[in-house]
C-alpha cells in the first residue's frame, strides 16, 4: 500500500517495465545476497540478475560465493513452453560446481505470471541434494522494495532459522538483524560487542553464514538495525521463540552509546552495564584527538540529508556530533515512528518526502546548505548544480558505522566540503574574466 503524509507519497509502487530497482524482487535480492556461503539463482530474464547486482556494497570476511549472480536467462521459447527443467539443471550445476551451503531461487515477474511452480521443485531438490534449496517468491510487480525485504525475512524464518543447534550458548548471545555490512560497517561494530562481552550468534544478513543463521533461534536478544527493513523477522521470532528485540543505530557517537546502553539494559545485568560504560569511555578517549580536530573544521556547517529509513534520523545525530546543522531531512522509506523522531530533532517544517532533483537542489540553495548527503541517484545532478555531495546509501565505499566509522565519516565530510574545486567552480572562467587566470 502507498503511505501518504500530507500530499506527498513516500513509497511509490513500481510500474512493470519501468522499475530500475526499487521493486519487490530487488528488495529480496539485496536482503539475502549478503549471505556469503549461499548461492543466489535468479529465475527469469538475465537483466533481473545483473541489473543492480552488487549495488549494495556488502563485504565478506569469508566466502565470496555470494558475489556470483546465477541466472536461468530465459528465452522466448522457454517462457512459452515452460522452464522448470532449465531451472532444475541450473540448481544441479551450482550444487556440483560450487558446493554452496544453500541455494536461494528467486521467482521473477515472467515465471510468476506464467504460473511456474518453483516451490515443489525446490522442495524436491532439497531432499535430493541434502542442502536447503529455498524458493523466494518476490516478483517485482507485487510491490515496492520494502515488501521484498519483508518477504526475504519471512523466507529466512520459514526455511533457515531453527534448523540447527549452536555448539554452545552464552548468557549474552544476540542476533544482528537488518545490518547488511555495507562497505564493511559490521567490521566496525563487532569489536565493540566483543569488548563488552556480548557474543554475536548470527548476523542477518551482512557477512552471514547459513549455519549461523540456522541457530539464530537460540539468541537471548535480537538487535534490529533498520526498523523498516526486517522488523517483521524480529516480531516473528519474539512470537515463536520468545526472543525480545531492541532497535538501535550505530551511526553517530550519541546513537552508538545509546544503543550499547539499551542492549545492556535489555539483559538486566549490572556487570554488563558497567562493562559497556567502560568500553564507551575507552573508545571516546581513543578517538578524541581526531574527533575534536574534525569538529573544529566542520562546526557551523549546514547540511541537507536526503536518505531514508533509520539513517534519516540517526544521520541527523551523526552530523550534530560534529556541530553540523541539518536544515532538511527526508522521510521517504521511513516508518511513522522514524518520521516523528525527525520532527523532534529538526521540526516538522524541515521534513520532506519524495521530491525531484530540481526541487531538492532549490531547497539546498534556499537553506544555504554547505553539503548534500544523499544516495547515488543524486550524485551527478548535485555536481552539475555545484553542490558539494557525500554518498551515504548502500552503494558507498566507506564504512560509517561504529566509532571508526564516525571518524571516517568526518574525514569524508572534511574532504568534500573543503575541496578547492568548489571555489574554482564558483568563479568566472578566465576567458570571461579579461583573459586573466
Amino acid at each position: 500500500m502507498r503511505e501518504k503524509v500530507g500530499m506527498k507519497v513516500l513509497s511509490k509502487k513500481p510500474v512493470p517495465g519501468k522499475a530500475a530497482g526499487g521493486c519487490a524482487f530487488d528488495g529480496a535480492k539485496i536482503t539475502l545476497v549478503p549471505i556469503t556461503d549461499a548461492a543466489h539463482l535468479f529465475h527469469g530474464a538475465i537483466g533481473c540478475a545483473v541489473n543492480g547486482f552488487e549495488g549494495r556494497k556488502s563485504k565478506s570476511s569469508g566466502s565470496d560465493l555470494y558475489i556470483n549472480a546465477f541466472s536461468t536467462d530465459l528465452t522466448n521459447e522457454e517462457i512459452v513452453f515452460g522452464s522448470l527443467e532449465k531451472l532444475e539443471r541450473g540448481i544441479e550445476y551450482i550444487f556440483k560446481n560450487y558446493k554452496p551451503k544453500g541455494i536461494f531461487v528467486y521467482n521473477t515477474c515472467i515465471p510468476a505470471m506464467t504460473g511456474e511452480n518453483i516451490f515443489d521443485l525446490c522442495n524436491r531438490k532439497s531432499k535430493e541434494l541434502g542442502i536447503p534449496v529455498i524458493p523466494v517468491d518476490s516478483p517485482g510487480f507485487i510491490g515496492a522494495k520494502n515488501l521484498g525485504t519483508r518477504i526475504a525475512a519471512k523466507v529466512l524464518f520459514d526455511y533457515v532459522i531453527g534448523k540447527k543447534e549452536p555448539d554452545y550458548t552464552t548468557p549474552f548471545d544476540i542476533n544482528l538483524i537488518g545490518e547488511f555490512n555495507v562497505a564493511g560497517d559490521l567490521f566496525n561494530i563487532l569489536p565493540l560487542f566483543k569488548k563488552c562481552g556480548i557474543r554475536v550468534l548470527s548476523t542477518i544478513t551482512g557477512d552471514g553464514r547459513m549455519d549461523e543463521i540456522a541457530t539464530a533461534h537460540r539468541a537471548k536478544l535480537n538487535v534490529v538495525f533498520c526498523s523498516q527493513a526486517m522488523i517483521n523477522l524480529a516480531e516473528y521470532m519474539e512470537e515463536r521463540y520468545g526472543i525480545p528485540f531492541v532497535q538501535v543505530s550505530f551511526y553517530g557517537k550519541t546513537p552508538i552509546e545509546n544503543s550499547l546502553r539499551k542492549i545492556a539494559k535489555a539483559f538486566k545485568s549490572e556487570k554488563l552495564s558497567e562493562k559497556v560504560e567502560k568500553v564507551i569511555e575507552e573508545e571516546n578517549e581513543r578517538i578524541k584527538p581526531e574527533f575534536e580536530r574534525l569538529k573544529t573544521v566542520l562546526k557551523g556547517k549546514r547540511a541537507v540529508l536526503y536518505t531514508g529509513g533509520h539513517k534519516s534520523w540517526s544521520g541527523i545525530e551523526l552530523l550534530r556530533d560534529f556541530g553540523i546543522e541539518v536544515v532538511l531531512s527526508s522521510g521517504r522509506k521511513s516508518t511513522a515512528e522514524e518520521r516523528e523522531k525527525i520532527k523532534k530533532l529538526i521540526g516538522k517544517e524541515r521534513l520532506v518526502g519524495q521530491i525531484g532533483a530540481r526541487k531538492l537542489h532549490e531547497l539546498c540553495f534556499e537553506f544555504g546548505a554547505d553539503v548534500l548527503i544523499a544516495g547515488g541517484r543524486n550524485m551527478y545532478p548535485s555536481l552539475k548544480s555545484k553542490i558539494p555531495y557525500l554518498h551515504i546509501n548502500q552503494e558507498r565505499f566507506y564504512a560509517y558505522a561504529g566509532y571508526d566509522g564516525l571518524i571516517e565519516f568526518g574525514r569524508q565530510l572534511e574532504i568534500t566540503i573543503t575541496s578547492p574545486v568548489w571555489r574554482y567552480l564558483k568563479e568566472k572562467p578566465f576567458y570571461l574574466n579579461g583573459g586573466e587566470r
